[in-house]
């Protein structure tokens, strides 16, 4: 079940974007409503084990067991729905872009809208090379009929935030520029999403609010961002977060020992990477709202966070920005990355989403 009706999105979307927008939050039950509470958990088991890190003296992590990854597959004779490449980006850095290009474009020589892919992991995890989110973006290149660029950046706590929103920036200054056949023969530049799940979501919002402050020429021109359940903290507890308190796929503990390891040295999560309703959050919605961009952020009832993103959806509706919140009841943190249904039901909503506003 959906807090928000897409049925009733594209009534209103032929009637009036602006009344559509309006009510968005009319389908947000009232038992989603973020209430922050002061009293601290205690942790009395060690996160850091639970989440399969060891802690090195010199503020690096070993990871024991790295997850299965896949290659990609470029040969057009292939058979197979899309095909997919990787691109550098940085080789200093290690950064770079798995591309999944539809092979329906390929065959008509026609261009797409181009969705920009940040992987979730918490900062710490997982790679574009991760099955999982190879996999995820495969099919979300097939089924939302786009051409997907999924970005490696550099993980904590080698490399503390800001490094993931800068190798963002680089990403998509590199996008524009790049002359790599795929971008430039298949790609709507016109038509371009900033998307991610979990931390990737926190990414893609992070750098969307960099992107529209620089909006200039340098970066493809961006019409929305697609927030799929989006990784925020703060110091301060909400109703989810001590509801859903020992969840086994984000409990508190483990989701605080991330954001240790990921911020800043020195800084809390009230820090603005960590919650966007601190600092200039709010006042850099605006520029956002200036540009007529569309945000499309999704959540549901059974994730610790649920109340972090439908605070970020009322935000961005108190400073005027185009936003719909896709909620379900029940479901998971990550749930999208393991149970195909559940992705291939977030591609609907994408698509809806996509195709509603061009």
């Amino acid at each position: 079940m959906s807090f928000y009706s897409f049925s009733h999105y594209k009534f209103f979307r032929r009637c009036s974007i602006a009344f559509a927008f309006s009510l968005t939050l009319v389908f947000v039950a009232n038992s989603l409503t973020p209430q922050t509470q002061a009293t601290p958990i205690q942790c009395n088991k060690d996160p850091y084990k639970q989440l399969n890190l060891i802690l090195n003296l010199n503020g690096t992590v070993t990871r024991p067991n790295k997850p299965p990854e896949s290659p990609p597959a470029s040969d057009p004779n292939l058979n197979t729905l899309v095909l997919s490449k990787d691109l550098s980006i940085n080789q200093s850095k290690g950064t770079w872009a798995r591309i999944y290009l539809p092979r329906a474009a390929l065959d008509r020589g026609y261009k797409l809208p181009l969705i920009v892919f940040f992987h979730g992991g918490g900062f710490i995890y997982l790679s574009a090379a991760s099955t999982i989110f190879h996999e995820f973006c495969f099919n979300m290149a097939h089924n939302v009929h786009a051409v997907v660029a999924s970005i490696e950046y550099r993980l904590a706590p080698e490399h503390r935030l800001p490094a993931a929103y800068d190798d963002a920036m680089e990403a998509l200054h590199w996008i524009k520029t790049n002359q790599n056949d795929w971008l430039t023969e298949y790609v709507d530049y016109s038509n371009v999403f900033l998307m991610g799940s979990s931390a990737g979501g926190n990414i893609a919002y992070i750098a969307g609010l960099r992107a529209a402050a620089e909006n200039d020429h340098r970066i493809p021109k961006i019409k929305g961002l697609i927030l799929v359940q989006p990784f925020f903290s703060g110091t301060h507890m909400t109703n989810s977060e001590r509801r859903l308190v020992n969840e086994p796929h984000l409990a508190l503990c483990n989701n605080y020992a991330l954001w240790e390891l990921s911020l800043p040295v020195g800084v809390d999560r009230d820090h603005e990477y960590c919650n966007p309703t601190v600092g200039n959050g709010p006042a850099r919605l605006k520029i956002i709202q200036r540009l007529g961009w569309w945000v499309l952020v999704t959540g549901c009832s059974g994730d610790p966070l649920v109340d972090r993103q439908v605070q970020l959806v009322r935000l961005m509706q108190r400073n005027g920005v185009r936003v719909v919140g896709h909620f379900t009841t029940g479901d998971y943190h990550g749930i999208q990355d393991t149970e195909p249904l559940k992705a291939r039901e977030l591609y609907g909503v994408m698509k809806t989403f996509i195709s509603a506003i061009n």
